[in-house]
């Protein structure tokens, strides 16, 4: 992280720097693991195939855990996560790349606030949107 990020610096419509992951079936096993989610379809393909999926998938708490990080990335330390949501609209898989990026939808004051709105999302490798989500964030001002 190179400095601090200011509420005067960021503009509406612009594009926040993206994350780039590849999970693979070992952070499955350790995701499951460190959140308590052992549902089968994260870490077994037999149990998986037999649900009608076409194998083990990322689980969807991960990806928000990706959101998350690349919009914490963004802001730094000086910086406070006010909200984070996101939707499971599409299924992802290991070891596919998944990019999280998002834009700039709202800059404003609330107050002493100064807060930015985000829309956010999880692309798969085909380039297609599975995780669509929103963050609020509070940054400092220069003023």
């Amino acid at each position: 992280m190179a400095g601090v990020l200011y509420w005067e610096d960021v503009r509406e419509g612009m594009d926040l720097p993206s994350l780039v992951k590849r999970p693979n079936t070992q952070q499955l096993v350790k995701w499951a693991g460190a959140s308590g989610d052992y549902y089968q379809i994260h870490y077994d393909t037999a149990f998986a195939q037999g649900t009608g999926l076409p194998g083990v998938i990322v689980h969807g708490a991960l990806k928000n855990a990706f959101l998350g990080q690349m919009i914490t990335d963004w802001i730094g330390e000086q910086g406070t996560l006010e909200r984070l949501s996101c939707q499971y609209r599409g299924m992802d898989v290991p070891d596919d790349t998944l990019t999280s990026s998002g834009k700039v939808t709202r800059k404003y004051r609330e107050g002493d606030r100064y807060l930015v709105d985000c829309e956010i999302w999880v692309e798969n490798g085909r380039g297609e949107a599975t995780t669509p989500g929103a963050a609020t964030v509070a940054l400092p001002s220069k003023g």
